[in-house]
């Protein structure tokens, strides 16, 4: 199995990893769609707020068939931490990269009937988060479905969200 680290931006080349916005309203920072199952090693989130305010709601969490619209990513954007034997780009090892599959930041959120929660927190616009999902209980993402790091601000501050996962 081979190990990703996706983040909800472009690949940095001679700038810095640019932050996305979080906006007002619910937003998909990050989403992942694999023709292949995958597990979630790890996730987590920042934030660039310069005051206290009130706490962003945070989900990490499968929304089934239904996919957000994002900026899609490139096999160059996404960075190969691991792979058995030589190492496969994202595409190629099973990850879907369109406005409808991987990518970041959402334009438009889909009808979300149901969904599948693997971890909710409330974190300060000042703060961040990490979760890494002991051996053995990482969760799993079926075939074909959205794997996506939510958030909803009351004020719009700029956002890092990164997963590690495993196809």
């Amino acid at each position: 199995m081979s190990l990703y680290f996706v983040v909800n931006g472009p690949g940095p080349t001679t700038a810095a990893q640019a932050p996305v916005t979080t906006g007002t309203a619910i937003k998909t920072m990050l989403q992942v769609r694999a023709v292949k199952s995958l597990f979630i090693k790890e996730w987590g989130i920042s934030f660039d707020g310069i005051a206290a305010a009130t706490p962003i709601r945070c989900e990490l969490l499968s929304t089934g068939t239904v996919f957000a619209t994002v900026v899609a990513h490139t096999d160059a954007d996404i960075t190969i931490v691991r792979s058995k034997g030589m190492a496969a780009a994202a595409a190629a090892a099973g990850l879907t990269l369109s406005t409808t599959g991987t990518g970041y930041s959402a334009s438009a959120e889909g009808t979300v009937t149901a969904t599948d929660m693997f971890d909710v927190q409330f974190v300060s616009p000042t703060n961040q988060y990490v979760k890494q999902f002991p051996l053995g209980t990482e969760p799993e993402i079926a075939i074909g479905d959205s794997l996506r790091i939510r958030v909803t601000a009351a004020a719009a501050v700029n956002a890092y969200a990164y997963m590690l996962i495993e196809i």
